[in-house]
């Protein structure tokens, strides 16, 4: 089956299984009177579909100016994205190539910081689940950079609006989403 996006059926969805009310401590230490758990939809087979198709109508059709030649993040969070939009990208014969970010170099081996099977000087999006401060696409940028990738963008699922739009701004790597928390007016 091919998904085609439907932000309704994301929000949908988001609503039913991610996001949550009450007091919270965010990965960026702030506090917050809702959560969007988002990994309940990235690991759900209709959730991880739709973001896959809604993020690749805009990586295939050149919203950060060029179709990147892959689209990884920092591992755990952003893994089942990437490996979604890499399977959806060869059912429509585009072929993205993936790549996971460690949190950490491994300690054996080839001690790697970035997996998978992608060389320097190819074009990368960063992909996450929750855009809040944008610390952990942040870092996975500054790894991939590092590695040798050219960041041509993040790409998000949703955007909590708290200050993240203005660090990738000031890191000069534009971000898109495929909602905000306006989508959820009770939020």
């Amino acid at each position: 089956m091919n998904y085609q996006y439907d932000p309704e059926q994301l929000k949908s969805l988001i609503r039913k299984h991610a996001l949550r009310f009450g007091q919270f401590t965010l990965a960026s230490g702030k506090q917050a009177s809702y959560y969007l758990d988002c990994r309940t939809i990235t690991l759900h087979p209709d959730g991880v579909n739709l973001i896959a198709a809604g993020m690749l109508d805009l990586l295939l059709g050149n919203y950060f100016g060029s179709v990147p030649d892959c689209v990884g993040g920092l591992a755990i969070g952003a893994d089942p994205i990437t490996a979604s939009v890499v399977a959806h990208s060869g059912l429509r014969n585009r072929g993205l190539l993936g790549f996971m970010v460690r949190k950490e170099a491994k300690q054996h081996g080839t001690g790697k910081l970035v997996e998978g099977p992608v060389q320097p000087g190819m074009k990368c999006v960063i992909v996450e689940d929750v855009i809040t401060s944008g610390g952990s696409a942040l870092k996975a940028a500054q790894a991939a950079r590092d590695f040798g990738l050219e960041v041509i963008g993040v790409l998000g699922v949703i955007d909590r609006l708290e200050g993240g739009l203005a660090a990738f701004q000031e890191a000069g790597i534009p971000l898109a989403t495929l909602l905000t928390i306006q989508d959820f007016p009770e939020s």
